[in-house]
């Protein structure tokens, strides 16, 4: 789906109006300059359909880009599966592909972590053994 379309589905207005204010604001158009002198080219629309366009706009960049970020992650894990791709990309939320990244999301990095990574463990667990 393009991203007119799912900007068109959010806000329930045509995909040419959409189009055509979305072009009008990435011209550096204010919002009440379009709706006010460039009705015409938007069908008539009003400030708020205008800021709601928009904000639709900036919330479906913002998810592809979450998207984009979630699945270099995996690839880079070596954990992508075309499965999990496309789950990913079908996600319609940003908390879905959360929901879908958690299991693979980095854990938090500790003082400990660097001497577990280095395989000390096994001499921590032997000192707490002979300490009891």
């Amino acid at each position: 789906m393009g991203f007119t379309q799912q900007v068109s589905l959010l806000t329930n207005i045509s995909e040419k109006q959409v189009q055509s204010t979305l072009k009008l604001y990435s011209e550096g158009a204010t919002i009440p300059f379009i709706s006010r002198y460039r009705k015409e080219a938007t069908g008539n629309l009003d400030e708020v359909a205008i800021s709601n366009i928009i904000d639709a706009a900036k919330l479906v960049e913002e998810l592809e880009k979450r998207k984009e970020a979630v699945i270099k992650s995996i690839e880079e894990q070596g954990k992508l599966t075309p499965e999990l791709k496309k789950s990913i990309v079908e996600a319609a939320t940003i908390t879905e592909v959360e929901d879908i990244y958690l299991p693979y999301k980095a854990r938090r990095k500790t003082r400990a972590t660097k001497p577990r990574n280095l395989g000390l463990s096994r001499w921590q667990k032997l000192l707490w053994a002979k300490k009891t």
